[in-house]
């Protein structure tokens, strides 16, 4: 497995050695694990409540390129502030398959922690979702008034106070031009060369390139049809380019276009990050085949085997997912939400004060005990020159006061403030779900599962509660050669 190393110091008590000693500890953990490290991101002399971690930021951006599925991190509390942060963090992560290790923590946290963590990020997608959702009504509204629905508008329109969108008379000369090209005889590459040298720019202000050509001739704007989303209304906006040419450009373009290549099938993989190899403790990452007859087949595959030091058999993914969520429900009983409820509460007060709150709480008691002490020093003392130096120091640690104070606030601020009835609600929201939709799956598998271990028929599902469960299951392997590709090699998606 690709990981890379994040390592991070603050200026209060760390040195450039910590970093250093960081870094030796993961490269060892990294090596134990048979783990390959691609990189490493440092973030140095950042304060507790400086969370402008620009390697940080780079490493998350990173992860969108898909060249590690692990961020190596010392201890966790290097990898984020708070828990609602590493909860925020490890969701985006996730969702480019990357999972965050430690290096001195077997667990990373105690149950109840990583239960919190959990439920915290399937609560953020929840409202995160409802929210979409509340948004897509909204801009159907909008719709149904054919009004503009924010976002930057097609080439050769405005839009006026009224949401309405008007024409921009130079910019529809153009769009009538490119059209004009096109049905002349000119290829998109002729179109871009001659609005290029022109500088001509696009509705973004950029160049012109053959996709922004192409959805300039197949966008039915122009030819006044209202578009959102899946609503379409004729003569819901001014018409630029008339149907005949419009038509005629659309054959042009039929003619024109290549056979389109075979649509690969993209499948989700809901266990990526939690299911492991019972032999060899390997993840076991997302591979697709095709058969003979063509058909596509999705299932889980060892690391392990992949690098010939296992022998584990490939797993169905249809079949193991439908295993997991089945069983992963099972466990929310009423008694069980409500002993979830009641930790996750537990947990979120006892952070309230956490060890920087009280450092900082520390600092402030100590500079008012300091500040008493400088009065008094003033007060006796009959040396102007003296007496200006005190007060020069009084307004040092006022200054330091105002200071603390603000990093306090800010620390508090950073800690989640739930209830026991939202969490409650949240939980029986997921009870209630639909089992076909995917992301309903992801939720409860994301927010109950944190490890399974696969052998050749049984399974280990660790939950987030502590608990762990065993269960037989008959066999779900596929073991046709014919699954692979022509070349006997599957797809792999890590």
């Amino acid at each position: 497995m690709n990981v890379v190393i994040y390592a991070r110091y603050s200026s209060h008590n760390q040195t450039e050695q910590s970093i250093e000693g960081q870094i030796a500890i993961c490269e060892e953990y990294a090596k134990r694990n048979n783990y390959t490290i691609v990189g490493t991101y440092i973030d140095r002399a950042l304060t507790g409540t400086n969370d402008n971690r620009p390697q940080f930021k780079q490493m998350i951006e990173d992860s969108n390129k898909k060249y590690f599925n692990g961020v190596l991190v010392y201890q966790l509390d290097r990898f984020a502030r708070n828990r609602y942060d590493s909860a925020t963090y490890k969701s985006r992560l996730k969702k480019n398959d990357v999972r965050v290790f430690s290096a001195k923590e077997n667990i990373s946290e105690d149950a109840s922690g990583i239960l919190m963590e959990s439920v915290l990020e399937g609560m953020a997608e929840y409202y995160s979702a409802e929210l979409s959702q509340k948004v897509r009504r909204g801009m159907k509204i909008n719709a149904e008034k054919c009004q503009h629905n924010g976002g930057i508008p097609a080439l050769g329109y405005d839009v006026d106070k009224n949401k309405k969108y008007t024409i921009n008379k130079e910019q529809a000369n153009t769009v009538r031009k490119i059209f004009d090209m096109y049905i002349n005889g000119n290829t998109m590459t002729d179109i871009i060369k001659y609005l290029n040298e022109n500088n001509i720019k696009t509705s973004y202000n950029n160049q012109f390139n053959k996709n922004s050509i192409r959805r300039i001739l197949l966008n039915k704007k122009y030819i006044g049809t209202y578009i959102c989303g899946e609503i379409e209304i004729s003569n819901g906006m001014p018409q630029i380019i008339d149907n005949e040419t419009f038509n005629k450009a659309q054959e042009i373009m039929q003619i024109n276009k290549k056979a389109p290549a075979r649509a690969k099938s993209k499948a989700e993989y809901l266990l990526t990050t939690k299911l492991f190899c019972g032999h060899c403790k390997e993840m076991m990452v997302g591979v697709s085949g095709t058969s003979k007859t063509g058909k596509k087949h999705n299932y889980y595959s060892c690391n392990g085997t992949r690098k010939k030091v296992c022998d584990k058999k490939n797993i169905s993914k249809d079949y193991i997912e439908d295993f997991v969520v089945n069983k992963t429900k099972e466990i929310l009983t009423d008694d069980n939400i409500n002993q979830i409820a009641s930790s996750i509460v537990k947990v979120a007060e006892k952070e309230k004060s956490n060890d920087n709150i009280k450092r900082l709480q520390k600092e402030l008691k100590d500079n008012e005990k300091q500040k008493e002490n400088l009065f008094v020093s003033l007060k006796i003392c009959e040396f102007d020159n003296v007496r200006k130096s005190i007060f020069e120091e009084i307004n040092k640690m006022e200054e330091q006061r105002k200071q603390l104070e603000k990093e306090i606030a800010f620390e508090k601020l950073q800690h989640v403030n739930i209830t026991f009835e939202e969490i409650v609600f949240f939980l029986k929201g997921i009870k209630e779900g639909n089992m076909t939709d995917i992301r309903y799956r992801k939720m409860l598998i994301n927010t109950f599962i944190y490890k399974i271990y696969s052998y050749d028929n049984d399974i280990i599902i660790i939950s987030t509660l502590g608990q762990k469960s065993y269960a037989k299951i008959p066999d779900i392997y596929e073991l046709e050669s014919s699954f692979m590709g022509n070349s006997g090699t599957p797809n792999v998606r890590h």
